[in-house]
């Protein structure tokens, strides 16, 4: 996934970048309100982690602009603030979910997947396509072979075309979830991993449409 993490604290915002993206999701982090309103209007983001208090104002005031112009990218709220006041205000904004300082980087990693999950349309972990069995929450995937093992990027672009069953992926979509591993992602970036994923599913596994994108070639 691509997700934006608005956080302002140096130890923690590293903390959490680290996880995330150790964990295959491209990750823009910002520190203030207006950078992350910013990153929203250029970047198409899967996910939002949020802080409540920022330099420029408050978390709450930004989601519910955000919702009320129509923004739908799910938002998980990171928060010091742990009444139950505090978290309705927070889910009546608008937020998805709601993860009170501290917090286990592994709870969070685990909230992210599930938020996911839910805007994906198939809150099951488990997945089943073709012949191979997936579970998206531990990375895992085992096939007539035995287990399969993805790099890094090559979860990222199987997670976006997984993501959107039966739909065409543009290149496009599937460059921006490399962005944050890669200074430049070259244009036959894609076309590698593509490839690579095949040689390790089968020619089968994903549809190339010349010029427009990619599909799962195997019903899920």
């Amino acid at each position: 996934m691509r997700i934006l993490l608005v956080e302002d604290d140096q130890g923690l915002g590293a903390a959490v970048r680290d996880q995330i993206m150790g964990e295959g999701h491209a990750t823009d982090w910002v520190q203030t309100l207006a950078d992350a309103g910013h990153a929203m209007r250029t970047v198409p983001y899967d996910l939002v982690l949020l802080d409540l208090m920022l330099p420029d104002g408050r978390g709450l005031d930004f989601l519910r602009a955000r919702r009320g112009a129509g923004e739908v990218t799910p938002v998980i709220i990171l928060t010091a603030r742990d009444q139950i006041t505090d978290r309705i205000a927070g889910l009546n904004a608008g937020a998805d979910d709601y993860l009170v300082k501290p917090f286990d980087l592994a709870e969070l990693s685990a909230r992210i997947g599930a938020v996911a999950r839910r805007y994906s349309g198939n809150p099951n972990p488990q997945i089943d396509l073709g012949p191979y069995s997936i579970d998206l929450a531990a990375k895992s995937i085992f096939g007539p072979q035995g287990d399969v093992t993805l790099t890094q990027r090559e979860w990222v672009i199987l997670e976006c075309l997984l993501q959107r069953p039966g739909q065409l992926v543009p290149k496009s979509a599937l460059e921006e979830r490399l962005y944050a591993f890669d200074a430049e992602v070259e244009s036959n970036t894609i076309e590698v991993y593509i490839s690579r994923l095949r040689k390790k599913l089968g020619a089968g596994i994903i549809e190339t449409q010349r010029g427009l994108g990619y599909r799962l070639g195997l019903a899920a």
